[in-house]
């Protein structure tokens, strides 16, 4: 197998030879090319190589399609191993610093940042696009005063498809469009009335007068005031952690939209499946599970003996290494600045000095150092979360609300590139072939049936 590589030239230039693979099937000893693009190869070319004219062809088998690219996208760009995140090609540094969360959201969707005038008309038209029919309002109310916000925010989501039914013509350009406001307008809205109701308070109407962020703190915690006035530390603060939340490539989320949205269904469906995917704890629960890994510690002086234990695998790391990142999560380093300004407002969070003191020790410590296990996104996010009073159960929903935009911007591209076909990976089957159906009296009975005495008493109860 040789991989032919580009050749400089005598003359200065570049001259390009052809990209590709030699692969020599073993099998039958016969010889392939397989072309290299983009430093790829696609898996499709390896059908090619057969041991017999009927045989199906060579398959590729990629568990969690760790490395298979599923897509070109023009989006959001990561190093891991630089710890580099760019949106469109503007570092995500650069956008923290000067942006907002809307501009990165019209970033996003529509690839160039806009101008003053354009930038005007997204925010007039997300701003007057937050209210959400009143019918909503009642479909939230039929949820049980305890559930989960991730779930109330799931079925509202895909609900919102009945009051759109437009937005399945997913090649009009304005509908396109119109998903893209309402979606990222309506999503702060249903995440605040799914909090009011586990609390059992009223639901708090948009104030078209505030920010993005001022405007969902008001329907979050407006109380008896006339006018909510939300403090401009904690503005900036969630408009930046919404910023560093709005886009991460092809992520678990990420996918599920263009899976769903691969079969051209409305986006606000293909939406709906991003949130049920976010709901896993090992997608949008990791900042949970930091919070619940710092009061396990409990002190400064414990931290020392926690690290040996996760050295000795009796205890997990929770918020450090990544998928993708083998570096300094930058995102995490962009939160951390912003957690002060936070505390100023809420008053500090004991927790701070434990996690604080855990970074420390484990950067210093050559087991971690070793192992690239760097704080990532989650590690802080938490703290700012609960400083807010924010239960653990909307911390995913805070997660959801600013990917919304990534979600979108991403179902965009999908629906608008000529290479998209509905996705249907392959499998290895592993099972049973070619049996005879016994009957009922001839068949043995399972050694261990999947449904214990005890269980199938509870699911025979109403």
């Amino acid at each position: 197998m040789a991989d032919e590589q580009a050749q400089q030239g005598n003359g200065g230039g570049v001259a390009t030879a052809r990209d590709s693979l030699t692969v020599t099937d073993n099998r039958t000893g016969e010889t392939y090319d397989v072309e290299v693009a983009e430093g790829t190869v696609k898996a499709m070319d390896f059908r090619q190589i057969k041991v017999a004219e009927d045989d199906f062809g060579l398959m590729t088998f990629d568990p969690a399609f760790t490395n298979t690219a599923s897509c070109r996208s023009a989006i959001t760009f990561i190093d891991g191993e630089a710890g580099v995140l760019e949106h469109r090609g503007y570092p995500i540094e650069q956008l923290c610093e000067k942006s907002t969360y809307l501009e990165v959201a019209y970033l996003l969707v529509y690839g160039e940042l806009p101008t003053q005038a354009q930038l005007d008309t997204w925010i007039y038209q997300i701003t007057h696009h937050t209210y959400v029919h009143e019918n909503i309002k009642k479909f939230v109310e039929g949820f049980r005063y305890d559930a989960h916000p991730m779930g109330m925010l799931l079925a509202t989501m895909g609900a919102l498809s009945t009051f759109y039914p437009a937005a399945k013509n997913i090649e009009n350009d304005m509908e396109r469009h119109m998903a893209a406001v309402r979606s990222i307008a309506k999503v702060p809205t249903l995440a605040a009335f799914a909090y009011r109701h586990n609390l059992g308070l009223p639901y708090v109407y948009p104030d078209n007068d505030l920010s993005y962020p001022g405007n969902f703190l008001s329907m979050m915690f407006k109380m008896t005031e006339v006018k909510y006035e939300p403090d401009p530390r904690l503005e900036r603060a969630l408009d930046v952690l919404w910023i560093l939340h709005a886009d991460h490539e092809q992520n678990c989320s990420t996918s599920a939209v263009r899976s769903v949205g691969s079969s051209q269904v409305d986006p606000y469906s293909a939406l709906a499946a991003g949130v049920a995917a976010l709901f896993g704890p090992l997608h949008g629960g990791a900042n949970e599970q930091v919070l619940r890994m710092l009061d396990r510690i409990g002190s400064v002086e414990n931290v020392p003996d926690f690290l040996e234990g996760v050295k000795n695998r009796k205890e997990r790391l929770m918020g450090f290494g990544h998928r993708v990142y083998k570096n300094y999560d930058p995102r995490a380093r962009i939160i951390k600045e912003h957690v002060d300004q936070v505390f100023e407002v809420t008053g500090k969070n004991p927790k701070l000095d434990i996690a604080t003191e855990l970074e420390k020790r484990a950067l210093d410590d050559d087991f971690f150092a070793e192992r690239k296990l760097y704080p990532n996104v989650d590690f802080y996010s938490g703290l700012i979360y609960e400083a807010l009073n924010l239960p653990t159960e909307m911390f995913t929903v805070m997660f959801a609300i600013p990917r919304t935009s990534g979600w979108i911007a991403q179902w965009l591209e999908m629906v608008q590139d000529e290479e998209t076909k509905i996705a249907r990976p392959r499998q290895i089957y592993t099972g049973h072939r070619e049996r005879d159906y016994p009957p009922i009296d001839g068949r043995e009975e399972l050694v261990d049936p999947p449904v214990d005495e005890k269980v199938a008493r509870k699911l025979a109860s109403p």
